[in-house]
């Protein structure tokens, strides 16, 4: 009678890991450290979005309702830079308005949803840490060393463009928004559409000032050139001007001040590419 052999195990193997353990992991081993980093992710969420909720009446008063109040800082910045600049339009006030609920649950489920999507954000470079750390353990030594700090960058961009559309494009949209009139039609404005802009106006715009960072590691693998982003500049322009009008009002100033940042941070990754395969072929040149 024939012994039956046992079954081969597969794996995936690591190359060049410092810890040895690590060597060999078979796919189910993997899914079950991505398991792991996604339940930490999951309650760095759930405990951020706890704080946000418990802190409701502080977080809607203070920062969700901020770019609708006439003491925001940004009117008072953009003021003074209307008279430094000689350009009246950058100096507004805020359009008054009031917020409503139309719905019997609108106001507990905006509530959740504003926990929810301030969890994802106040827990981002948490959440960015552990999925770091679930893709460092297949690197070579020479990756690991080129991709240091990257934890701490990614987390400053994304919170920097975060930063940049709430102080600077939510008081543009809100104002165009809330003073647009059709006719005789009175802008009633709910509490659900108020969130969903400004969710809007932030979080794109967090994950859009991620492009130098992404151009830098496609640069350094190859995937992306100096020359070829120089050849679709244009392209780029279009591009970005459509995906503008897409997250803003069909302001023309908003989608500037969306549009212009993003072209620079395009400008800002051809130098960086440029740099990155320069650094490139001089080590090759070494070798």
């Amino acid at each position: 009678m024939a012994i039956p052999r046992p079954r081969s195990r597969t794996v995936i193997k690591s190359p060049e890991v410092e810890d040895p353990q690590e060597q060999e992991m078979s796919f189910l081993d993997h899914l079950d450290v991505l398991r792991k980093h996604i339940l930490r992710s999951l309650i760095a969420v759930i405990v951020c979005g706890i704080i946000i909720y418990v802190l409701g009446n502080t977080i809607f008063d203070k920062i969700i309702f901020g770019p609708k109040s006439p003491g925001f800082i940004s009117y008072k910045l953009f003021c003074n830079l209307s008279e430094w600049l000689s350009i009246d339009a950058l100096c507004m006030q805020p359009v008054p308005f009031e917020i409503i609920t139309v719905g019997l649950g609108e106001a507990f489920m905006t509530h959740l949803k504003v926990a929810f999507v301030g969890g994802i954000v106040m827990a981002f470079p948490y959440i960015f840490y552990q999925f770091w750390q679930f893709i460092k353990p297949g690197l070579r030594s020479k990756e690991i060393r080129t991709t240091r700090g990257v934890v701490f960058v990614c987390s400053f961009l994304f919170v920097l463009g975060v930063l940049f559309g709430y102080f600077i494009i939510s008081p543009f949209a809100i104002n165009f928004l809330a003073g647009y009139e059709v006719s005789s039609v009175v802008n009633t404005v709910t509490l659900t559409s108020f969130v969903n802009y400004m969710v809007m106006f932030t979080l794109p715009t967090g994950i859009a000032f991620e492009l130098p960072l992404v151009i830098f590691y496609l640069a350094k693998l190859g995937v992306v050139t100096p020359e070829g982003m120089r050849q679709y500049r244009r392209h780029a322009a279009i591009v970005i001007l459509i995906v503008a009008s897409i997250i803003t009002p069909p302001d023309a100033i908003t989608q500037l001040l969306i549009g212009v940042p993003i072209y620079i941070l395009y400008e800002m990754s051809i130098f960086i590419a440029a740099r990155e395969v320069k650094k490139y072929e001089k080590s090759q040149a070494k070798q």
